[in-house]
């Protein structure tokens, strides 16, 4: 093909996905409705871009539209698309075909450290001499979010929320857990957990840490190694990061890296925007952000400030990502949040216009904390007002926009 359309191209998976595209020489044109350093980056890389939606951007002579899956029918690009008969796929279908191209697809899915343990997993290769292909939907330190790499191996995040993780053909695929999150998009838990079985179907190897779930749907493979104890330390890391490190090194030994040449890489964990973000530190008061919007995640995240901060007071400025997720989990939320010493609630995060009738107000009168709502300034003010003598870490956790607070903090 020689011209794409992006419809929603600035998103986090999308735009790698349009930049790995550019670098196949295709003609790249998209939208989005917004501005950002994404974008910006597309465009010094000759993509034409526009930032709002409207059926003239799409050019007369595109051969396929790319949409993300927030981006529905009634969108006037892919209404012309569908007018002037141009094929469209989701991103996710889109993401599959590209890594027909490679020798070895290796496709990284799961509930938790996606992002985190393929980026992981490229910096380990890397080091190790190869020459991968990849997609990493987060920006990473010392390290692009793609690559074309020499066509060997590609190694990719996989999405399970809309089901196009069962796409990918894959020669390893790594589930470092499965948990019951999407399934109010994909129609139900049998339909995640059908999926899941599915993404082994399609696998040459399979490689997961051993729990009930992933013993259940994925035990049957005929070439899968599984790791019995998640690790609470690994190469110099702790909590939740060992296991992401150890998962990812594992990989790499089954692609041809040296287990030694593996571990040692391993140590130069590569950090991923918003995960475990240092970004003050400054006297008594340290603010770190991280990406955490589930339950389980929450906990993993305060765990490991607990271990690292052991004499600070954790103060949580927490933001629910979808109403959906905060009704199914809304116990689960309110019981780990609770391991904070003062917890704030901003407002949630609703992707894709979604409403819903349980919110921060609800969830802070659970927890025994505070709401904050108005600017940004506004909620970071209230979050630093009455800080406690002594040491204080400041923990910014979800998905959405509460990031922005920061820059106040």
């Amino acid at each position: 093909m020689k011209n794409i359309h992006f419809t929603g191209i600035g998103g986090a998976g999308m735009a790698p996905l349009a930049e790995l595209t550019l670098a196949q020489n295709v003609s790249v044109t998209g939208s989005d409705e917004v501005d950002s350093a994404k974008i910006r980056k597309l465009r010094a890389l000759g993509a034409q871009v526009f930032t709002e939606h409207r059926a003239e951007n799409l050019p007369d002579d595109t051969e396929l539209l790319v949409y993300s899956s927030a981006v529905g029918e009634d969108n006037c690009e892919r209404k012309k698309a569908a007018k002037l008969n141009i094929p469209q796929m989701r991103r996710g279908a889109y993401l599959a075909e590209v890594a027909k191209s490679y020798r070895r697809c290796v496709s990284v899915t799961g509930t938790h450290g996606k992002s985190s343990i393929t980026a992981a997993l490229v910096t380990i290769l890397r080091a190790c001499g190869f020459d991968p292909g990849f997609i990493i939907g987060a920006e990473v330190s010392n390290l692009p979010s793609c690559a074309a790499g020499n066509g060997d191996i590609f190694v990719t995040e996989a999405d399970e929320s809309d089901g196009t993780h069962t796409l990918l053909c894959n020669h390893l695929a790594v589930v470092p857990n499965i948990e019951d999150d999407h399934e109010w998009s994909l129609g139900g838990a049998a339909v995640l957990e059908g999926n899941f079985r599915k993404v082994a179907e399609n696998s040459e190897k399979l490689l997961y840490y051993s729990s009930p779930k992933c013993d259940e749907l994925l035990s049957t493979h005929a070439d899968k190694t599984v790791l019995k104890d998640i690790p609470s330390k690994f190469a110099g890391l702790s909590g939740f990061q060992a296991a992401n490190a150890r998962i990812a090194a594992e990989a790499a030994v089954i692609l041809g890296c040296e287990r030694e040449a593996a571990y040692k890489a391993a140590e130069n964990y590569p950090q991923v925007a918003r995960r475990m973000t240092l970004h003050k530190e400054c006297g008594n008061l340290t603010v770190i952000e991280d990406y955490a919007h589930h339950p389980t995640e929450v906990r993993s995240a305060l765990e490991l400030l607990r271990a690292n901060y052991p004499e600070h007071h954790l103060r949580v400025l927490f933001q629910p990502h979808r109403f959906a997720r905060l009704e199914k989990y809304f116990d689960e939320f309110a019981e780990v949040l609770k391991l904070a010493d003062s917890v704030f609630i901003a407002p949630v995060f609703a992707a894709w216009c979604e409403t819903g009738t349980t919110g921060a107000a609800e969830l802070a009168k659970a927890v025994g904390g505070t709401e904050v709502y108005g600017t940004y300034k506004e909620q970071s003010d209230r979050v630093k007002s009455s800080l406690p003598e002594g040491k204080t870490v400041i923990a910014v956790l979800g998905a959405g926009d509460v990031n922005k607070t920061i820059e106040f903090m």
